[in-house]
């Protein structure tokens, strides 16, 4: 079905429901991705045009080998997405907001027609973004608006490769491609934990297959330093999160929790100036660390990587067997809740029989 028709189907679907939802939000996301799709061009035809930048030849022809890579070696759908190229003349598609409560580590939820409830609210205009981030602090909340540079429509659409990201190294782009495709295999509603952590560890897997075929020396040496790079970036995060944690559950007045929040943040800007000095690569998270901490702004980097581990225990289980992990993750996928957590807390604690868990109802 051509992507034209499906959103207009969509549109449909979402006046109907009019009533009992904020029209005026999906407005704005239907408005926003018809414009991306309307700028869609095939990059084949990119290519093939003598007018077009050789630049952007190049980074298009390299899109393409590792689209191919990416169904040939990493079983990930083989479809139109990533066949197209738009630019949207602007630095990100869309801007999400994450909040969470000034005591509380617990993201903001919100629910929409055929995601289901996610972390985050996008919109493809930071106009709005920081108009309703405002808002939501007014109201008590800790919040972080963050730039986007992809987004997955989970196979309802051709997703194109973007101005936004074309631009960036081989290794990342790589990421990005893998990761976004993986949302294309299994999605759970209601779960943003569950449904980026697998993206990237299947981005991880990726990445470390495609420098293992076709990457030089300096390559394989970059990505080892970036991944502990990274490694160390979450294990810092999680450290300081587990500490505001526990300040949060305790029996301290509300006025204390404020103060020692305040100091966690400042020992934990500061544990990353001290790991600074050690790497000179960690002043990658300059820009991350220039902006104001606050709880919203951590929980984000626990969206993405929390069950990493767990997803890549379950990898190894499999023999790296991408057909076999997905079809492990799809079983996740239809356990409740619950039980899904309690089985990936056992793969990522090493237990073989993981997947032992009393079936439920999502």
């Amino acid at each position: 079905m051509p992507d034209i028709v499906k959103l207009f189907l969509l549109i449909s679907q979402l006046w109907v429901l009019a009533a009992c939802t904020n029209l005026p939000y999906y407005a704005q996301a239907i408005g926003g991705h018809f414009d991306v799709v309307h700028r869609s061009q095939p990059i084949q035809r990119l290519i093939a045009n003598p007018d077009v930048d050789p630049q952007l030849k190049q980074s298009l022809t390299k899109v393409m080998q590792l689209r191919e890579f990416a169904s040939r070696e990493l079983k990930l759908p083989d479809n139109l997405s990533y066949t197209s190229y738009a630019d949207l003349e602007r630095p990100y598609v869309v801007w999400n907001v994450f909040a969470s409560p000034e005591l509380s580590l617990k993201l903001k939820e919100w629910c929409f027609v055929q995601v289901g409830c996610v972390n985050y609210r996008g919109f493809f205009s930071q106009a709005q973004a920081e108009q309703y981030a405002e808002e939501l602090r007014n109201e008590g909340y800790d919040v972080h608006v963050g730039g986007i540079r992809a987004y997955s429509t989970l196979g309802w659409f051709s997703d194109p490769v973007l101005n936004t990201f074309i631009g960036y190294s081989e290794m990342n782009l790589a990421r990005l491609i893998f990761h976004e495709l993986a949302h294309q295999v299994v999605y759970v509603p209601d779960d943003s934990v569950f449904n980026e952590s697998f993206a990237t560890a299947v981005e991880h897997e990726g990445v470390r297959r495609w420098f293992e075929q076709g990457g030089t020396p300096s390559q394989q040496v970059l990505l080892t330093s970036r991944q502990e790079r990274e490694a160390l970036f979450i294990e810092l995060v999680f450290k300081h999160r587990e500490r505001l944690r526990a300040v949060f559950h305790s029996n301290v007045s509300d006025a204390e929790k404020r103060a020692q929040k305040a100091r966690i943040f400042e020992e934990m800007r500061a544990e990353f100036l001290h790991l600074r000095t050690q790497r000179a690569d960690f002043g990658a998270y300059d820009q991350w660390f220039a902006q104001p901490l606050n709880n919203a702004r951590l929980a984000t980097v626990s969206i993405y990587t929390q069950w990493v581990p767990a997803f890549q225990a379950i990898l190894e289980h499999n023999g790296h067997d991408m057909v076999r992990f997905f079809e492990n993750v799809i079983q996740l996928s239809k356990l409740s809740k619950d039980d899904r957590q309690v089985a990936l807390q056992k793969a990522a604690a090493g237990h073989q029989q993981w997947m032992m868990v009393k079936r439920g109802s999502n």
